[in-house]
């Protein structure tokens, strides 16, 4: 039977680092604290953070098999935890395989969160892996196996299970409004565009950062002047396919803005209305450099980020947490705007995770799909959940600049 949500405590170490190696790996109930798997293993002669992401692997691996959607993974490592959480930089070569495949397996879960703990709260794996550096090391093992305590189990108001509650009324809340694809209704017949809220996507036009090929995310850099004759162009065709709407609402940065008020100003004039939720992902202390210069100087870390949208760049934001904002405003904008018109100017990344939900696709898709400078795409949102994608990244208007 799956479970929803587990704990992970995982270790690894070595003796001579490098020296005989072996890792250990526990998977818990969170509510419980019963142990659900158990992973250890002798790895040859390597050394101690080696063997450490090699016990992490191992329990995300166990986590995976157990069906758990949500997971927590302890461990008394700080160099593993601050390198998967994104804010420690990964530089020694032979880690970043080890953390882009520690990154893909997180990708298999709903949310994951790293916390460090204390090596004695940490004895069960700590355990498992000494055994296994003494088998390593073709020794009889020396390690004392910790012997589980009885535990209580949870009560009706413990948080463990109050967590347990929530989660469940998440996902009955997912199903009951439609938002989860397993059971939005599906359906081959066209229908009738008047039932659904429309939402125009429209990406802000050029800025210097764009044409750089520079990570541009919270910065706040205008449009350049191609930028703005963009932004004019895109006014022109969003009038052609709503000549009014009910709303503009854009990200509150000021390339957004100032596209958005070029659309307005042909659409009937409604006032823009800045939304915080549409803007762009934080790219953290990647911001302004170009891809080429995070390529060099962070290739573990951009190896792990690409792999799963669940991992930030270092002091960043995931697209996971993006994604989780942006599907708020939609919500709100289906909400307050049934059967109506709405445009919404904002970035490469929200634009992108809006469309990918959109299709019910995966998370290759947002490295596949490319959305140019002032492209427009159009879907429409209905009352049952129901979703139409009608246009992505129309760029004609363009063609002339």
């Amino acid at each position: 039977m799956a479970v929803r949500a587990v704990v992970i405590e995982a270790d690894g170490g070595s003796r001579g680092n490098p020296g005989p190696a072996g890792y250990g790996a526990v998977v818990r109930d969170p509510g419980t604290g019963e142990v659900l798997a158990e992973r250890s293993e002798s790895i040859g002669t390597t050394t101690n953070n080696v063997a450490e992401y090699r016990g992490l692997i191992a329990g995300l691996e166990a986590a995976a098999e157990l069906g758990a959607a949500e997971v927590e993974a302890r461990m008394d490592s700080k160099l593993v935890v601050e390198q998967m959480c994104g804010r420690w930089q990964i530089k020694h070569p032979g880690l970043r395989p080890l953390a882009a495949q520690a990154a893909a397996l997180v990708g298999r879960f709903d949310a994951v969160r790293f916390t460090w703990i204390p090596r004695e709260r940490n004895k069960h794996a700590d355990a498992l892996a000494n055994a296994a550096m003494d088998a390593a090391a073709g020794k009889p093992s020396t390690a004392a196996r910790v012997a589980e305590p009885p535990r209580q189990v949870a009560g009706p108001d413990s948080p463990g299970r109050a967590a347990a509650r929530e989660v469940a009324a998440r996902a009955a809340t997912a199903k009951a409004t439609g938002t989860d694809p397993a059971t939005t209704p599906a359906s081959w017949e066209p229908r009738p565009t008047e039932e659904g809220t429309r939402l125009i996507l429209v990406r802000h036009g050029e800025t210097e950062r764009t044409v750089q090929k520079r990570y541009s995310g919270r910065g706040d850099v205008p449009l350049t002047a191609r930028g703005r004759a963009q932004a004019r162009a895109t006014a022109a065709r969003v009038a052609e396919l709503a000549p009014s709407v009910a709303a503009v609402v854009s990200s509150p940065l000021s390339r957004c803005t100032a596209t958005a008020e070029a659309v307005s100003a042909l659409v009937g004039d409604p006032p823009v209305r800045p939304d915080e939720d549409l803007i762009e992902c934080d790219f953290g202390i990647w911001e302004g450099r170009t891809f080429a210069e995070v390529r060099e100087g962070w290739p573990g870390e951009l190896d792990a980020w690409l792999a799963s949208t669940r991992v930030a760049p270092p002091e960043g934001e995931s697209f996971t947490a993006v994604a989780a904002r942006t599907g708020r405003a939609v919500d709100r904008l289906r909400s307050a705007y049934p059967g109506e018109t709405v445009v919404v100017v904002s970035h490469v990344s929200p634009i992108k995770l809006v469309l990918r939900d959109a299709l019910a696709a995966g998370d290759a898709f947002l490295h596949r799909l490319y959305l140019d400078t002032a492209g427009v795409s159009v879907l429409d949102l209905y009352p049952d959940g129901g979703v139409a994608v009608r246009l992505v990244n129309d760029t004609a208007h363009l063609r002339n600049l």
